[in-house]
């Protein structure tokens, strides 16, 4: 059989662009290779960590990890193991093995996500110039170099850009596996992929339809032996995404941490529900997820446009974090400036490479290398293009596993429509189009920052609307369209002025140095009019805690601690965060991240209390103590704020309002002047007043009364 025998030629680019461009030579092709992995260098590197941590939730759990072996492994968030992060162990090891080795800093903990980035860049250059040539290669690169949801991940302790350097590793490796047919490969692959469910559990499949297209069809091998290789490779990849958490879930219950975000203390079902389907069918705010930004001491960025609704406003309505990060769903949800501004600006450029190529010739997958590419890149946007164009708990950094699909796609689809331009028929005018749809999409995206649309949109629309008007005079003239001594220096403007507005919003978040726990790129809220991520941060801020705790409370903790294990307990890991970063000693987040697990009963706690584990109490706005008006942020994001307030103890909490109730009746509220800078609202247990006052902080000493 024909497809028992066919064999592809790795390495070779179907369009010899170098041969038309002789500028690249092999040593001006290091020289560019070498200029965009300067550029990712300092888009990554470039005041790293100056501003502080980013997501105090994962640095408190690393903080955690380094004080011992039973907390490293079991992915702890808190000194006393009380309950773990809600992610899988990987990730957060490379973070607390570079803490261990650099010391625990907000450098240390973002060095694996920075490398990362860097790595990823050189990997996907040497992925599409296999089949693509240098050009490609390069275009790819550098597309994701300034990529900007790509760059604020990178520049974070969110985990999300060490899994997508697993997924290429995985890229490569099912590559080989397609051109070769050899079952190793394939399985390398699916390792890859498994190593990434241990980064970040459901969210590493999303490249499984890429990947298993692409062997499916592909591989020059029998079709059933193709499936018998997909069935073993599949094999590989359950087996080593089950290895950690099967592991957790064996140990017994009173040996290990409660499994932060679940209600049954179960790491399957934390990535069977909360980190797998819920992703796509949706919770509540507060319901144990990454929430609105939190406040480390600095502005915190995000590109939500001005005027863009934050969701429902509706009191009491159900209020999902994918309307509030995303906007609704939709097929046009990625061309949205709230998304469209961290992933989209290249996207119909990518898209349309893809079609001009898939239209190009006869399939013949098993023997065209740059087929089998197509399948991988084409799969791989559509994937997930599709996915985040539904998904309910869209954070923007969820679309770094999007860019580099995008980013080859775009090298990609320069080269295929610059070779297609040069010759006669209806696809020569792609090119030239492309760069007109996807300049006005950006235009779009534009006009909601007004201050930087007055200079972008005339400079892009500019230097776009010249270069395809000069690409499409030239289409009726053959000898200049075949003379790339004219139209290569005015292509490579038109594409280069497209990366103007990625590369931009990469760098004002590289400048400006701003930290989320939920990272975004572009101007701060305070440059455009208050968009989600600035208004409902601060609120986020003043209902939880802060990188920076008020020194009196961690004074009077540390010094009446006594022999007991927990320093303090909260609702939630929101009031926690900052006193674990402060003193390094056991907090009690009774209810996890959000409040939300049910880890604790009243009887439960009244043991604890008894047997001496812990005895001061936390309630309320947050460690600084000091309340917060929702009637201060703007109108529309006044209901979402009172439901974020509503949900007790300071916003987050929810699950916990039997337990705090009873600490209000039973235990002895502590006179604020002992414990906090700020005097005001003593008598606050938490709630919102009737003029809109979120109720401050209170700390309460149950040893006391028992």
């Amino acid at each position: 059989m024909a497809e028992n025998t066919a064999t592809a030629i790795p390495g070779q680019p179907e369009y010899n662009i170098e041969r038309e461009t002789p500028f690249l030579s092999p040593l001006w092709q290091r020289l560019l290779l070498g200029v965009v992995i300067l550029i990712s260098l300092f888009m990554n590197f470039f005041q790293l960590g100056q501003s502080g941590f980013g997501n105090l939730f994962y640095a408190s759990g690393v903080r955690s990890m380094l004080d011992s072996w039973h907390n490293f492994f079991f992915v702890s968030y808190d000194p006393g193991g009380f309950v773990t992060i809600d992610k899988p162990a990987l990730g957060f090891w490379l973070q607390t093995i570079s803490a261990k080795l650099f010391g625990f800093t907000p450098f240390s903990i973002y060095l694996p996500q920075a490398l990362s980035g860097v790595c990823a860049i050189i990997l996907l250059y040497f992925l599409v110039k296999r089949h693509f040539g240098v050009v490609a290669g390069l275009l790819a690169a550098l597309a994701l170099a300034v990529s900007p949801i790509s760059v604020v991940t990178n520049r974070n302790n969110t985990i999300d850009s060490t899994l997508a350097l697993a997924l290429l590793l995985g890229a490569w490796a099912v590559l080989r596996a397609a051109e070769t047919g050899k079952l190793r490969w394939l399985l390398l692959s699916a390792a890859f992929v498994g190593i990434g469910f241990n980064i970040k559990m459901a969210e590493a499949y999303l490249v499984i339809p890429a990947f298993g297209v692409l062997y499916l069809l592909a591989a020059p091998r029998t079709i059933w032996t193709r499936i018998w290789h997909l069935g073993l490779a599949l094999l590989v990849l359950l087996a080593i995404s089950a290895a950690w958490i099967v592991t957790v879930d064996q140990t017994p219950a009173s040996q290990r941490p409660y499994v932060g975000s679940t209600q049954d203390n179960s790491e399957i079902s934390l990535a069977t529900g909360y980190n797998g389907l819920n992703r796509i069918l949706g919770r509540s705010f507060g319901g144990g997820g990454r929430g609105a930004g939190r406040n480390t001491g600095t502005t915190t960025t995000s590109s939500t446009p001005a005027g863009t609704q934050a969701g429902g406003t509706n009191a009491g309505a159900r209020f999902t974090v994918g309307a509030a990060f995303g906007g609704g769903g939709g097929p046009f949800r990625l061309f949205q400036a709230s998304l469209g501004s961290q992933i989209g600006w290249l996207l119909p450029l990518a898209i349309a490479g893809m079609l001009a190529l898939a239209w190009q010739r006869r399939w013949r997958f098993q023997v065209d290398s740059q087929q089998k590419s197509l399948l991988l890149w084409g799969m791989w946007l559509l994937t997930m293009g599709i996915y985040f164009s539904v998904e309910n708990i869209a954070h923007q950094y969820y679309l770094t596993e999007m860019a580099p699909g995008v980013a080859a796609l775009f090298g990609i689809g320069v080269v295929v429509m610059w070779q297609e331009y040069r010759q006669p028929g209806w696809r020569g005018w792609l090119l030239p189009l492309a760069l007109l749809a996807t300049a006005a999409v950006q235009l779009s995206m534009l006009s909601s920052y007004p201050t930087w649309a007055q200079w972008m949109i005339p400079l892009i629309g500019i230097l776009c609307i010249l270069a395809a008007l000069v690409l499409l005079i030239a289409r009726f003239l053959p000898r200049i369209r075949l003379d790339t001594r004219y139209l290569v220096p005015i292509l490579s403007v038109g594409v280069l002025a497209l990366l103007i507005a990625p590369a931009t919003w990469s760098a004002i978040s590289v400048i400006q140095n701003n930290e989320s726990s939920s990272p975004t790129a572009g101007p701060t809220a305070s440059e455009r009019g208050q968009g989600f991520g600035g208004a409902l941060g601060v609120a986020a801020a003043a209902f939880g805690g802060s990188a920076t705790e008020d020194p009196m409370l961690i004074k009077y903790l540390e010094m009446h601690q006594g022999t007991s294990k927990f320093i303090v307990a909260t609702a939630s890991s929101m009031t926690a965060d900052g006193i674990i970063l402060a003193t390094n000693k056991p907090v009690m987040a009774m209810g996890g991240f959000s409040g939300s697990d049910s880890i604790l009963t009243t009887s439960k706690l009244q043991q604890l209390i008894s047997n001496g584990t812990v005895h001061y109490f936390l309630t309320g706005g947050g460690g600084r103590g000091g309340g917060f008006n929702i009637n201060d942020l703007p109108e529309q994001y006044r209901d979402i704020a009172r439901e974020f307030a509503g949900r007790g103890a300071g916003g987050f909490g929810a699950g916990q309002s039997t337990l705090t109730t009873w600490i209000t009746q039973h235990c002895t509220q502590v006179p604020k002047n002992l414990w906090s800078t700020l005097q005001s609202n003593s008598g606050s247990t938490g709630g919102i007043g009737g003029s809109g006052q979120v109720a401050a902080s209170q700390l309460y000493d149950c040893f006391a009364t028992h």
